[in-house]
């Protein structure tokens, strides 16, 4: 028999008992055993049993978390990849799922920084989608038509996307901060009949205005039969009026009374969402999620893996450009408040959105691993100026959460809080590996895969490891795939994206290493590894390493083609008023090789004064890398602040 792993990664929070006791996670595991006659205990064990038995897995979910539709008989017709066929009978509407209540309570309640609040009951909300439905619907909108919206993350926002979805029409949306080129790369490939715009934004206490963009992006989308502006600014009925086929939402609605609100049920695949991939090496590719299988994966994630239930309020940091808008809106399927935040997570103060967390008792606190080490370097303390008793869960994406971060959130925010880092992508619209409420949380891992998830870690030959470092890949069919991508009729595009690398085999494109306690630690996209000497290196444990020095305010990494090799080249952003001299240099090397290795010591460590990422926060070490050596950046416009591209070019540090 082997020796068992030795667990050496630190425990951090242990769940009381009588919190696993009453949690909807053991609710559902008990109801499994019963249905199936099984004994499962541990977290382990029910996990494997979701992937052994994954048609009695989804279809307990569909009933444990009461889908409101037709079932079918059949789950799993086409067990395959790509290609698999869930719930093939079934018929239902995905508004129908999230405007279960129709009363009093608080639906939505919003906030844009310091300027403007708000807050929806569900019988507001209600009303409100019933009378868009009702505009959509004179326009012409049909299931399978597009209405595509550049909007803040407003409450409109949200009854728009469920008035949308509730004829059957499908629904894509990105932020009012995209560029004319951004907006058209993406709305223009899918042909909208109904466009939507804010009539502009406030960010970081600024007025932002869109009307001259809104004119330059109207004219090119092909198809067009009505142009929507929603008002916050105030500009609205200008905007509307300098624009063709124009109306604000005020004057759009002002015919239609509210009635209940009339849902068209239609097949599980039916197309629900277009999102976009976000790389710069073209233009994005238009992801096509299916109404069943974003539904139930995303009941599944926010009732069994983040205990979420009637009446909880619900808060993740996002942009509609980003998945995470997606994520968060479905948990009005539980019943829960949404809590919606629009502008710079730092203005009017830098506690903006702990204030928020803390006036309005939130249950959950999402956001992103860049804002939870923005804060730390802030020198916040939460835990000492909030009242955050109500905060169950704090979660983190959108890049790997560093141990040290895992740390400061125990020490700084909360002690009692379940924090749970999570993973997954657009592509799923939902995640691979996330957290478990019944089990303990460990420095700098996730905590488990996700239940029916069959996620395994593979080396370069396609065999699974345990506590070696390979990719991330998903063996067997899950609801939550893309059923096509847009403008790709053959599906070629799509089988290149995940499939290429191991035939049947759903290839992430993650660095990943499951530890000897069984959870995963992320080490960057695989596509952005470095590769010294034939030796692959995450750049996320170079990042661990460098944003814990108080100097440094973040970090990006590439591997630079050198005397037939490839060598490590570190760019870091400074504090105000910090040179990178000899010993600060000779600082960040020690760090990174003390608590990294040797291999992962940088060559070359060059200061910038801006690193690049895209509109949803995620440094684009492609594009910088590209820069370097010295080949064009195709997709400039997804990226928030493509002029940062230009401090990395034909850097004389770089030519030695």
């Amino acid at each position: 028999m082997a020796e068992p792993a030795i667990v050496t990664s630190q425990l951090l929070w242990t769940p009381p008992p009588e919190r696993v006791a009453a949690s909807q996670m053991l609710r559902f595991r008990d109801a499994f055993n019963a249905r199936e006659g099984l004994s499962t205990v541990s977290y382990a064990d029910l996990h494997a049993a979701s992937i052994d038995r994954r048609a009695a897995f989804w279809s307990l979910v569909w009933d444990f978390c009461e889908v409101r539709g037709e079932k079918g008989e059949t789950v799993l017709a086409e067990d395959r990849m790509p290609g698999a066929s869930f719930f093939p009978q079934a018929r239902l509407n995905f508004a129908e799922n999230l405007l279960r209540r129709d009363d009093d309570g608080e639906a939505i309640v919003f906030r844009g920084e310091d300027k403007v609040a708000g807050r929806l009951t569900w019988r507001d909300l209600n009303a409100l989608v019933s009378r868009l439905q009702q505009w959509l619907v004179a326009q012409g909108v049909q299931p399978g038509d597009r209405v595509a919206a550049m909007m803040p993350n407003l409450p409109e926002t949200v009854a728009l996307m469920l008035a949308a979805t509730s004829i059957g029409a499908v629904w894509s949306s990105c932020s009012p901060d995209f560029g004319v080129r951004g907006v058209l790369d993406r709305f223009g490939q899918i042909a909208p009949k109904v466009f939507v715009a804010c009539d502009g934004y406030w960010y970081a206490g600024k007025r932002i205005a869109v009307a001259e963009k809104l004119a330059e992006v109207v004219p090119h989308l092909p198809g067009l039969a009505a142009v929507l502006v929603v008002p916050y600014l105030g500009e609205a009925d200008a905007v509307a009026e300098a624009l063709p086929m124009a109306t604000t939402l005020p004057a759009a609605i002002a015919p239609y009374a509210a009635r209940p609100v009339a849902f068209t049920r239609l097949p599980f695949d039916h197309p629900l969402y277009i999102l976009y991939s976000s790389g710069t090496t073209g233009v994005p590719k238009c992801i096509v999620h299916g109404a069943g299988g974003t539904l139930l994966q995303h009941l599944k994630e926010h009732r069994l893996h983040c205990d979420m239930v009637a009446g909880d309020r619900v808060f993740y940091f996002t942009t509609c450009g980003w998945m995470m808008w997606n994520w968060l809106v479905s948990g009005l399927a539980n019943g829960a408040t949404l809590m919606l935040f629009d502008g710079s997570p730092f203005h009017p103060v830098p506690s903006v959105l702990f204030d928020f967390a803390a006036q309005e008792r939130f249950s959950m606190f999402g956001t992103s691993a860049k804002y939870i080490d923005a804060c730390k370097k802030a020198g916040l303390e939460p835990r000492l100026t909030h009242d955050l008793s109500s905060v169950r869960l704090l979660t983190s994406t959108g890049s790997p959460l560093a141990p040290e971060s895992f740390e400061w959130v125990y020490s700084h925010v909360k002690a009692d809080v379940h924090l749970a880092s999570i993973s997954g992508g657009t592509d799923i619209v939902s995640c691979f590996v996330l957290g478990d409420p019944t089990g303990p949380v460990r420095k700098g891992e996730i905590q488990a895969p996700g239940l029916g998830m069959a996620v395994e870690v593979w080396d370069e030959e396609g065999h699974p490891v345990r506590q070696q470092k390979g990719e991330l890949v998903c063996t067997r069919a899950f609801p939550s795939m893309p059923i096509m991508f847009w403008n790709d009729p053959d599906g070629a595009k799509y089988r290149a994206a995940y499939f290429e690398r191991f035939p049947g085999v759903w290839c992430h494109g993650d660095f990943a290493e499951w530890t000897a306690a069984g959870g995963m630690i992320i080490h960057g996209r695989s596509d952005a590894t470095l590769n010294p000497g034939g030796v692959r290196i995450g750049t996320a444990e170079i990042y661990a390493q460098v944003e814990q020095i108080p100097q440094v305010v973040e970090a990006l990494a590439i591997g630079q083609d050198w005397d037939n090799d490839v060598r490590v080249v570190l760019f870091v952003r400074l504090r105000e008023g910090v040179a990178l001299d000899e010993a600060l240099e000779k600082e960040i090397r020690a760090k990174i090789r003390t608590g990294a290795s040797p291999r992962h010591v940088p060559a070359r460590i060059v200061a910038v004064a801006d690193i690049p990422r895209t509109k949803s926060g995620k440094i684009t070490e492609l594009a910088v890398r590209d820069v370097v050596h010295g080949r064009a950046v195709k997709n400039k416009e997804a990226l928030a602040n493509p002029e940062a591209l230009d401090l990395f070019a034909d850097l004389p540090q770089l030519r030695s």
